[in-house]
């Protein structure tokens, strides 16, 4: 029968140093998770992105020997940062995400903001539209009264002009009523007085046209009688060109004597026009005519051959 002994030959013996193996491999574990841990940057706003590393090793190795006493290890450096994955394009953002009920003081003071901000847009359109109608009402009221204005005046100038035309004709008139007026009124003197020359004893003819009680002046042969008395007194002997005429107003009193001469009318020759007045000087005296008077005055008119 086999003994203990030869039992305990047949079990696998522990391998010299698994200890102090073990021991190792818990220490660079901690190294190595404190050196992840202050290499890693933790984002606490993210909680979508996270990392995950893991250790391990295909082939199991044996430790070396632990030292008495072994120097600490020099800090692993930092694991190198990961190589983001290429970004996609963003999607279109989401909707504002509303305030959560654990802020509700921020959540009503923006939609106070909001309001009041639509509130000052509101009244700063209305504002506009207000200034713009009132701009547009006083260029309406300002092209209305220039309008107005244009057409008072242009009536004002039309009734100017009427009025100007009017008093135009109603002068015309005036002036044409004054001349009838004259004319009637003259004619109403002259048949008065006609009517009063006829009851005080006029010696006119039936036919005759005169006012005054008897007719005056010469007769159509007192000419030839003042003439025939002062051409034997005219002393002329130069020769003249043609035959012209020499005028004389005469002035005499009521017996016929000649108080003044004057020439009216020259002859165009000075020594006929002297001849002339010489002879009505020693004329003295004019003939009286039919009726006994001597008109007064006398226009004598004499011609050298005559």
């Amino acid at each position: 029968m086999p003994s203990t002994d030869d039992r305990l030959d047949l079990v696998p013996r522990d391998e010299p140093g698994a200890v102090r193996s073990f021991l190792f491999a818990l220490i660079v574990h901690l190294l190595l998770a404190a050196a992840l841990t202050w290499g890693v940057s933790w984002k606490s706003n993210d909680p979508t992105i996270s990392f995950e590393a893991e250790l391990w090793s295909n082939v199991q190795q044996e430790a070396a020997p632990a030292l008495e006493a072994l120097p600490p290890p020099p800090p692993m450096p930092p694991a190198p940062e990961p190589v983001p994955a290429p970004v996609p394009t963003p999607a279109p953002p989401p909707p504002a995400k509303l305030e959560t009920a654990a802020d509700p003081d921020i959540a009503l003071e923006r939609e106070k903001k909001r309001k009041k901000k639509e509130a000052e847009d509101k009244k700063t359109a209305l504002a506009l539209i207000e200034k713009a109608d009132k701009a547009a009402k006083e260029k309406a009221d300002k092209a209305e009264k220039i309008l107005k204005d244009k057409a008072l005046a242009q009536a004002k100038a039309k009734a100017a002009a009427q009025a100007k035309l009017e008093a135009q004709k109603l002068e015309a008139q005036k002036e044409q009523d004054a001349k009838k007026q004259a004319a009637a009124d003259a004619k109403f003197r002259k048949d008065n007085l006609a009517r009063m020359n006829a009851l005080a004893g006029a010696t006119g003819a039936p036919d005759a046209k005169g006012t005054a009680l008897q007719s005056s002046g010469p007769t159509a042969s007192y000419g030839g009688k003042v003439r025939a008395k002062v051409k034997p007194n005219v002393i002329f002997t130069e020769d003249i060109v043609g035959n012209p005429v020499a005028e004389v107003e005469v002035r005499t009193t009521l017996d016929g004597t000649i108080t003044s001469q004057r020439l009216v009318k020259s002859s165009g020759n000075k020594a006929w026009d002297d001849a002339v007045i010489t002879a009505i000087v020693r004329t003295v005296t004019l003939p009286r005519d039919v009726d006994g008077r001597v008109p007064t005055p006398l226009i004598i008119s004499l011609r050298p051959k005559d």
